[in-house]
């Protein structure tokens, strides 16, 4: 048993190892540093997954006699590890490593002068690449499926579209409601907020949520992000603009829900392949929560308002309270996804949803893409990008082969109103606590239901273990009526 422990350490820092470039790559790294970088990464990705798949591997863990039911669980979630990865040569892991450590320079340069063509070629590779890992992997109905499971493991594509449907299907009704009202403004957002305030605003905050700088830290990147080196080091990525107060302390407060979740799994999975997020969809799950549930309420900003007062006296000279909370929470359809609001965000993952689909299946062209999604903006939301940096190039996902990942986006919508419904059950007073800028009591129940496990429970078996059911859309839609019902006077 630690002879197998001691073996999946060693690919387990390999992988943290390449993360570690990984970030360097999206924060600090020169330009003329991509093709040795991508290189690197390749290498370190495709000798953890040598050693994985190494016979040496199957042996220890057929021989392995567990010791405690955390070694039942790695055992367990290793050989389902394993029998993926040995479906996958190593090869395509290291090409598809460098694919994408050249991808994301040419995607950063391309969203910078939102020149697509700079990226298109690298987006061919990477699709091509997706296709062949979702041919290895196997599948039963569609190779987006195989994809899928990478990120939200069990979860079909049909099973996606399905709940989508219900979802859109009840959304549109709200939405429609809301334009029905009087368009509330965000301008007191867009001010002047001077961006070195925005961020030790922002990290003061996430602080006082139970983000541990001590085992973490916030850096800048083009898209904001968290990466987890061990439970004991876990970083987070924010960007700021001095014209909108938004983007940069929701922002951090989303990465923060992320990278809380990773510092809070028990520290005697640490090393192992037990220590990260169960799923997408629970991660995103966590994200959600901090970012909406928490720092879009109004409960939040009795505490937080006074706080912003003075650090932001010129940008919210006489605004009140309830115009601010209101401004936070406006709906109206915008074209920068990580910028929509909690109603029509779904919508932005939907779409995406659609076109991952298209792309996998051959049934539109790369070249095609940025009119496409222009298309289906203006369908979906009634706006229409004007350049491609705030349309197809505005999120980094698929340049770093992550395709399959949007749609956990909504799942985790979903689950997010699902705990925090749990969690309300649990602490009564939740409200005033975060009225007063007292957040432990949430943190240490989502530490006990849901953090602490790793990948030791699905995120079925969270789900119903928090909250008494499985994924549904009625929470999140109860909510959404709830809120804005509040906020718009309906």
């Amino acid at each position: 048993m630690q002879a197998l422990k001691d073996r999946l350490a060693r690919i387990t820092d390999l992988n943290h190892a390449a993360a570690i470039l990984e970030w360097d790559q999206e924060t600090y790294m020169p330009e003329g540093a991509e093709i040795s970088r991508a290189r690197q990464v390749a290498t370190l990705r495709s000798f953890a997954h040598e050693l994985l798949v190494d016979e040496q591997t199957t042996t220890l863990l057929e021989s392995a006699k567990p010791e405690s039911e955390i070694d039942q669980d790695l055992i367990r979630i290793t050989k389902k590890d394993l029998v993926k990865a040995t479906k996958v040569p190593s090869s395509l892991i290291a090409r598809m490593a460098e694919a994408s450590g050249r991808s994301k320079s040419a995607w950063q340069k391309a969203r910078h002068t939102g020149n697509f063509d700079t990226f298109a070629p690298h987006l061919e590779k990477i699709v091509d690449l997706t296709i062949e890992h979702a041919e290895a992997l196997g599948y039963k109905d569609s190779p987006y499926d195989a994809l899928l499971d990478q990120y939200e493991e069990g979860m079909t594509t049909a099973q996606v579209a399905e709940v989508f449907g219900r979802l859109r299907d009840n959304l549109v009704p709200i939405v429609q409601k809301i334009a029905t009202f009087p368009a509330i403004s965000d301008q007191v957002l867009r001010g002047y907020f001077p961006e070195e305030t925005q961020w030790s605003f922002g990290l003061d905050a996430v602080q006082q949520l139970g983000y541990d700088l001590h085992c973490g830290r916030q850096d800048r990147s083009t898209h904001p992000f968290s990466t987890a080196f061990s439970i004991t080091d876990v970083r987070i990525t924010t960007r700021t603009d001095p014209h909108f107060f938004s983007p940069g302390f929701f922002g951090s407060l989303h990465e923060a829900g992320h990278a809380m979740y990773e510092q809070g799994i028990d520290l005697a999975l640490e090393g192992t392949p037990l220590a990260d997020g169960t799923s997408l969809g629970i991660h995103e799950s966590q994200s959600r929560l901090w970012e909406n549930l928490i720092g879009r309420s109004l409960p939040f900003w009795k505490h937080y308002f006074p706080i912003a007062q003075k650090q932001f006296p010129d940008a919210l000279k006489g605004v009140d309270l309830n115009t601010f909370y209101r401004a936070a929470n406006t709906v109206a359809p915008s074209l920068i996804r990580v910028e929509a609001d909690e109603v029509t965000y779904n919508l932005h993952i939907m779409l995406r949803f659609e076109l991952e689909q298209e792309m996998i299946a051959g049934t539109i062209r790369i070249k095609d893409l940025p009119e496409a999604w222009n298309d289906r903006m203006e369908s979906w939301l009634g706006i229409r990008p004007t350049n491609y940096s705030e349309g197809v190039l505005q999120d980094i996902h698929w340049s770093l082969g992550a395709i399959g990942y949007f749609p956990t986006y909504a799942l985790g919508n979903l689950m997010s109103t699902q705990l925090f419904d749990a969690a309300k059950k649990a602490i009564p007073d939740l409200d005033e606590l975060t009225a007063k800028g007292e957040f432990s009591e949430l943190l240490s129940w989502l530490r006990k239901n849901v953090h602490q496990y790793g990948r030791r429970r699905s995120s079925d078996e969270i789900l119903r273990g928090a909250t008494g059911s499985g994924l549904s859309e009625d929470s999140w839609l109860k909510y959404v009526d709830a809120k804005f019902g509040e906020v718009y006077g309906f």
